[in-house]
């Protein structure tokens, strides 16, 4: 088993103050069965987490597109948002839900390994085992959960997404536009390319926060900071 560290957020978690809630949507964490060993041979059979860097053989046999093994992406985004000190304050719950349609809750206390080799380890363990507790307790710091995400989000909650067709907004603007009694809920696309209509469904609104095309990791990174200065985190 992968150790997880755990840290506890500085001003703890309280459930009736306001959160921002980010949802990494379409996140290529797919468990791959691979042989290491001489063929037939049982023990020479392990799991790896299917990215482009390492199986542009398996993908091209399963005649896919590379970009469907992106699962760093994922990665670079929880680094964001686990380390920003909107998650340490207790303002942060995230969620990623996988192209395969799994949702996965990440407790705020967990600490995402910083290699991308240590994180596909623990997600195939995630992914097999449905869990991951903490090495220093029975906490739950990653878990399997039921869709919808919707039904894990609080009532009171603003539902956004990002696209480069909608309005352009300067976001630390728009946000003081919101309700100040409701939390914040993104639709974050984890993936390389592909449409982002997969939350118009449940989206209250649809925007733009850049002129400019930016990484899955900078939209986090963005919305985090705005945050920061619209809550008075420090």
């Amino acid at each position: 088993m992968l150790p997880v560290q755990a840290h506890v957020p500085k001003g703890g978690v309280n459930s009736s103050q306001r959160r921002l809630y980010v949802i990494l949507e379409q996140a290529c964490l797919e468990s791959y069965r691979v042989t290491s060993g001489p063929k037939g041979k049982g023990d020479g059979v392990k799991y790896a987490l299917l990215n482009c860097d390492d199986h542009q053989g398996i993908l091209a046999k399963m005649n896919r597109d590379i970009a469907d093994a992106r699962p760093d992406i994922t990665h670079q985004c929880l680094l964001t948002l686990l380390d920003s000190p909107l998650n340490k304050a207790g303002k942060l719950q995230v969620f990623i839900h996988t192209t395969k349609g799994v949702l996965i809750e990440i407790n705020p206390s967990v600490r995402i390994p910083r290699t991308f080799k240590r994180f596909s380890g623990l997600m195939v363990q995630l992914l097999h085992k449905l869990s991951i507790r903490g090495v220093n307790g029975p906490e739950k710091l990653l878990k399997v959960i039921k869709n919808p995400v919707t039904d894990h989000l609080p009532v009171n909650t603003i539902k956004l997404t990002l696209s480069g067709d909608a309005k352009t907004v300067r976001l630390s603007e728009y946000l003081r536009t919101l309700p100040e009694t409701h939390s914040i809920a993104i639709f974050v696309g984890a993936m390389a390319r592909g449409k982002d209509d997969f939350a118009d469904h449940v989206a209250d609104h649809k925007i733009s926060i850049s002129n400019y095309p930016l990484s899955a990791s900078v939209a986090c990174g963005k919305f985090c900071c705005a945050l920061e200065d619209l809550w008075d985190v420090l």
